[in-house]
């Protein structure tokens, strides 16, 4: 039915055979299978049958789908692929509501979001590299959000809403959006002159950002959502310049998890090796793309070594008046002032 480059008209066969699959009981191995054809195919294949044949899949998929329907040989239906969780613990379902879609990956508009990525710096090959994929299959994305946006004014400065602004939404008109965030022109409104002045001043005050930090696994929504978006509201020079990456924290070469137990605050680690120790263990972690491991022998190891070196401290402070004073006097003396004065000047 489909034909993937790498894989042939059988991709399954393919698959199966070069990750030596034996049976259905090889469920990591199956489960691998079905991400590298199932992505596969949808980026690079194309039909070899029917009435879509020598189409790339995701361009056919669309106008099966609309055929299906159509002809009433099909319903729509959607489920999560794997069972999903809140933030609350509780167990997500699929609600039958009214949905609407981002079109990203329309031409004129992918054109400028793949024109900011190659003027912004990502760190490392790496990150641009997955930008790079993303922007080549990413299509249709529902969109659900109703609530949460524009609250700085309208809420007089307070994310709760708690407050309330002389501004009301009714105010935000069209021109006054296009004032504040797209260099538009002065616009007719009830909203002090002053007051719109501030807004703006306030938003060229953070735009263009240099840098935004943020997972890896981001990369294939949240983050190229933020290119496509910035690119179709903002003017150029008001475009994302830098995005860094990094990678997922781990905890003693463990993925953390809340359902496992393996999981460990920010809060917590402070409370439990100090501050300072918990610097030791996250600069030992590692950096960049690759997972950081934050491992807790090391932080355990740099409280016995931060209080031995805290001791040592408070003993010669104890004995400074037995100390000798004054210039070098020794060949030792001179080398350790040398070597002070050596890194005195490097820094």
């Amino acid at each position: 039915v489909i034909n993937i480059p790498e894989f042939g008209d059988k991709s399954a066969e393919k698959v199966c055979f070069s990750l030596k699959i034996k049976s259905q009981n090889d469920k990591e191995k199956l489960a691998e299978a079905k991400r590298m054809t199932y992505l596969k195919g949808f980026t690079d294949g194309t039909m070899i049958v029917g009435e879509f044949s020598g189409r790339k899949v995701q361009e056919a998929k669309p106008l099966i789908r609309k055929k299906l329907l159509e002809e009433a040989m099909a319903v729509l239906y959607s489920e999560p692929e794997k069972k999903v969780m809140s933030r609350s613990g509780d167990e997500c379902v699929v609600a039958l509501t009214d949905q609407w879609y981002i079109t990203y990956g329309e031409d004129e508009w992918k054109q400028k979001a793949v024109r900011c990525l190659e003027n912004m710096n990502t760190f490392s090959a790496e990150t641009r590299n997955g930008f790079e994929h993303t922007l080549g299959w990413l299509n249709q994305w529902a969109c659900s959000r109703s609530f949460g946006l524009g609250t700085h004014y309208l809420q007089n400065g307070n994310m709760y809403g708690k407050e309330i602004s002389s501004i009301i939404p009714e105010q935000m008109t069209d021109e006054v959006w296009d004032y504040v965030f797209c260099d538009g022109p002065a616009p007719k409104s009830d909203i002090p002159c002053a007051l719109l002045c501030k807004m703006k001043q306030e938003f060229e005050y953070w735009y263009p950002l240099d840098i935004r930090v943020s997972g890896k696994d981001l990369i294939q929504n949240h983050l190229t959502f933020s290119i496509y978006n910035h690119t179709a509201l903002l003017p150029e020079h008001h475009w994302p310049r830098g995005f860094r990456c990094n990678g997922h924290l781990m905890l003693n070469s463990e993925k953390m998890s809340k359902s496992t137990g393996n999981f460990l605050t920010l809060k917590e680690a402070t409370a439990e090796y100090s501050s300072d120790a918990t610097r030791f263990a996250l600069a030992d972690a590692g950096d960049g793309m690759d997972d950081a491991n934050f491992v807790t022998e090391t932080a355990e190891s740099a409280v016995l070594r931060l209080t031995k070196e805290l001791a040592w401290m408070e003993e010669i402070i104890a004995s400074e008046s037995s100390l000798r004073s004054g210039p070098p006097t020794t060949f030792a003396d001179r080398v350790f002032a040398n070597e002070m004065n050596i890194a005195v000047k490097e820094t």
